[in-house]
């Protein structure tokens, strides 16, 4: 049976046990011990929202595919990154998923942006559809950077979430960049900087005294994606110390990569083994029931989780953060900029405080000074296979 039509049943009794072992397990920002803690791992990654390759879905663009089996794992993959990103501004990093118990409607919110219809935010039908602008037709396989600039440009319907989504470019982050798209919406001094307050927090289904104090913070909750690539055709092993540290820092959102055309959504790490969760498995589409819920079970990952050696990650990667505050993000550049200093673990991007000459001079790119970042961004990264600028010793 070909692995990518398995049902998640036929599944759910294939993978091995998590391993016995002194080594810490990390999982996005949380350190656990397996002798310990083992129940405690399962109910993290069990909580994650795991997206995959789904069957019997109206056909995208109206007379389009209804599976995206064979082809859409990194789209799957991508769809993960975000959710964890909208898990953890609408949520919070500490939620957990336990089935049979009933969710706050936050929950379902969150998960209904992700649903297998046209009309949802970051649905397979929108990703799809908005990648044509990038250079993808339906149906064909992406790249972690085309997902992530498709999954920036629908990020601007979604008003609810109201995230600011960077993608670094030039393997390079720019705090002045960051600063200046976080706070690009509170330019405007007293009342009129909150001109709906009230229905806001309603919608948002946030507590008065929560949704003031977010307005009051003057920051848009942050999504920083950085497209990488570590290597040639394997990961350079000079990486990986500083690859694992990623997954320690408490803003991560884990990391969107795999093997050549087989995308997987990376959690976290343990001894020298990626911890991930795998889109490769067909499910069916799922809709509301009679009474109008949402079946949600399908949507979790009850088996303990996929593993692979470091050393087999395709170097084609992007990794992400969520910045919730503004000291959110101060502390993410913090652990960063101690990161360069840790011996052995070579720095995967350059973090800087404004945008190198050789950004910002219009000759260089030949582009006006007044172009959109997306814009530059579509110059740089106009192929999956020739996008990234090579990183070596």
């Amino acid at each position: 049976m070909d692995a990518a039509t398995l049902t998640y049943d036929t599944l759910r009794f294939e993978y091995e046990e998590f391993p016995e072992t002194k080594e810490p397990v990390w999982i996005l920002g949380r350190k656990y011990s397996v002798f310990t803690e083992k129940e405690e791992i399962l109910l993290d990654v069990t909580s994650r929202l795991w997206f995959t390759y789904r069957k019997n879905f109206p056909a995208i663009g109206g007379t389009g595919p209804t599976s995206d089996t064979g082809w859409g794992c990194m789209l799957r993959c991508g769809q993960m990154i975000f959710a964890q990103a909208l898990v953890c501004r609408h949520l919070g990093r500490d939620w957990r998923w336990i089935k049979g118990k009933r969710q706050m409607d936050n929950y379902f919110n969150v998960l209904n942006a992700f649903i297998d219809k046209k009309d949802s935010y970051y649905s397979i039908h929108q990703i799809a559809q908005m990648g044509v602008g990038e250079g993808k037709s339906i149906g064909q396989w992406y790249g972690p950077n085309t997902v992530a600039q498709v999954l920036k440009k629908l990020a601007t319907f979604d008003t609810w979430s109201s995230l600011a989504v960077h993608i670094a470019m030039d393997n390079t982050v720019v705090m002045e960049e960051i600063r200046r798209l976080c706070q690009s919406n509170f330019s405007c001094a007293g009342a009129a900087a909150f001109p709906a307050v009230e229905s806001d927090l309603l919608y948002n289904g946030y507590p008065e005294e929560a949704g003031v104090r977010d307005r009051l913070s003057l920051w848009k909750p942050l999504v920083l994606l950085i497209p990488l690539r570590l290597g040639l055709t394997e990961i350079n092993e000079a990486y990986i110390e500083t690859l694992k540290h990623c997954f320690m820092m408490p803003q991560s959102l884990g990391v969107i990569g795999g093997k050549p055309n087989s995308a997987h959504y990376f959690i976290g790490y343990v001894g020298e083994e990626l911890i991930y969760l795998d889109p490769h498995t067909t499910q069916p589409a799922v809709e509301p029931n009679e009474s109008g819920c949402l079946p949600d079970e399908s949507f979790h990952c009850q088996h303990p989780p996929c593993r692979m050696s470091i050393a087999e990650l395709d170097p084609s990667i992007a990794v992400g953060f969520f910045c919730n505050t503004e000291e959110d993000f101060n502390d993410w550049c913090q652990q960063i900029k101690k990161l360069s200093l840790v011996r052995g673990a070579l720095p995967m991007f350059e973090l800087v405080e404004r945008q190198p000459s050789h950004f910002s001079n219009p000759d260089v790119l030949n582009l006006t000074p007044d172009s959109s970042d997306a814009d530059r961004l579509e110059r740089f990264f106009d192929s999956e296979d020739e996008d990234f600028e090579i990183l070596s010793l």
